[in-house]
């Protein structure tokens, strides 16, 4: 039989086999990324995602042979250490994908890749240290958080000496933005159970009841937009619970090859999602990359856990929610204030949910607005913008937004991903302030923050 060029069905991704022996031999991966390798270096489809397939093609196109056969294997790590597992390769490009017969998957096996070496060790021992810290969010963005230490980092931050410091101790890059950390937590603003009261209303894909996911980033860098969503959620009479006891999700150890910490901390914040959800709640959060986690990430780790399918079922993006409750007739669209020119970054763990363009439409709901939906990388990516070695190629991968942001003189700019619009901002470099589409829409209506 004939072999397809390419696939017009939707990508098949295949389970993640972890917990195999297997999954962590040196040999086996390396002929498997010299076979994926060969594969993208005939295609090059995806060479303007990401700086991973720059490096492949240049190390190819620099090696004696002009194929993969002449990369050196120990240069492999390099395309690797480029790829932060923002998936849009696999779910938005890659014509090679499950079913295609050729099953390329160049995010799993990136992500493999990943955990051979973390088990391994064979980061530098600084590098090792520093990423284990950065990707322990949980705990990381509490500490600094601590009234007297928020204000003292924040502070900090905006030192060029201290940060010519820090860069030299942590590995941080002087010059990368780093958030505000906020002594007071959106759980010790907010209270837990808010609208009570309401009556709930059932959509045809929603309970009428929302249990907001806030995050260890939405609790202690973003408070303001966790309000803001619950506000607007309020204003449309549905009673909101914030999950307090809910821990990291995990993300951030999934980009670093860490899965027996992404496996601990899925144990502790599925019965905590499984709670609100017998109670009748469905489930959002603030940050795309913590949705997709639940959505995707978890349930491929996990294919045979039926709870964790059943979180994935219940967890939705703020605007999929709100355009499935508009469509419904449960939302309103009284606005009392118009956005204007609005340039609006997606990102991209939310675009490879594949739920659609539902942050865009929700705002051209808003009278006199008009929407401009930009679909590149914004190159912060976890904790890539942050790395003094990786700082300067998510610079470059940001340029295209920057300018067509630039371009477009918006009355407003923002990304649902509010790291994303905070190196955005950074390469702006005018001073200007990013706003998640969340307060967006909250000013929209009138709503204070």
């Amino acid at each position: 039989m004939a072999i397809r060029e390419g696939n017009l069905e939707a990508p098949k991704r295949h389970p993640i086999k972890w917990q195999e022996p297997d999954y962590y031999d040196t040999t086996k991966i390396n002929q498997e990324l010299e076979r994926v390798f060969d594969i993208c270096h005939g295609c090059r489809r995806c060479v303007s995602l990401c700086n991973a397939f720059p490096t492949l093609f240049d190390l190819v196109d620099e090696s004696p042979t002009l194929e993969v056969d002449g990369v050196k294997k120990e240069d492999y790590q390099a395309v690797v250490d480029q790829c932060y597992l923002c998936d849009l390769c696999a779910e938005t490009k890659c014509p090679y994908i499950p079913p295609h017969e050729w099953a390329v998957d160049f995010p799993q096996l990136m992500l493999r890749t990943k955990a051979s070496k973390f088990k391994a060790r064979t980061s530098s021992i600084t590098k090792f240290w520093r990423d284990r810290l950065i990707s322990s969010t949980g705990s990381l963005l509490k500490t600094l958080s601590t009234p007297g230490i928020a204000q003292a980092i924040n502070s900090a931050s905006k030192s060029s000496k201290l940060r010519a410091i820090g860069q030299k101790i942590t590995g941080i890059h002087a010059n990368a933005p780093l958030p505000r950390f906020h002594p007071k937590p959106a759980d010790k603003q907010l209270e837990e159970h808010i609208g009570q009261d309401l009556p709930v209303k059932k959509g045809s894909k929603t309970t009428g009841k929302v249990a907001i996911y806030i995050t260890c980033y939405g609790n202690h860098n973003e408070p303001a937009i966790v309000k803001s969503l619950v506000d607007i959620l309020i204003h449309n009479g549905i009673p909101v619970q914030l999950l307090t006891d809910s821990n990291c999700c995990g993300m951030p150890k999934l980009e670093l090859g860490d899965l027996d910490s992404v496996a601990k901390l899925k144990e502790k914040n599925i019965p905590v999602f499984r709670r609100a959800i017998a109670n009748g709640y469905d489930i959002m959060s603030i940050i795309p990359s913590c949705t997709l986690m639940y959505r995707e990430e978890i349930p491929l780790m996990f294919p045979e856990d039926r709870e964790a399918s059943d979180v994935a079922n219940h967890f939705f993006d703020p605007f999929e929610y709100l355009m499935g409750r508009y469509k419904d007739g449960l939302v309103s669209t009284e606005f009392k204030n118009h956005l204007g020119n609005v340039s609006y970054h997606a990102a991209c763990h939310q675009r490879v949910q594949n739920i659609g363009q539902k942050t865009r439409e929700f705002l051209s709901l808003i009278p006199d607005t008009s929407v401009t939906m930009i679909e590149r990388c914004s190159g912060h990516d976890g904790t890539y913008a942050l790395k003094e070695e990786s700082y300067e190629h998510a610079m470059k991968i940001a340029r295209p937004v920057v300018r067509r942001i630039q371009e477009s003189q918006p009355d407003t700019y923002g990304s649902d991903c509010p790291m994303a619009g905070r190196l955005i901002a950074h390469g702006m470099n005018d001073e200007s302030n990013p706003e998640s589409p969340l307060k967006m829409l909250a000013r929209a209506y009138g709503l204070g923050n």
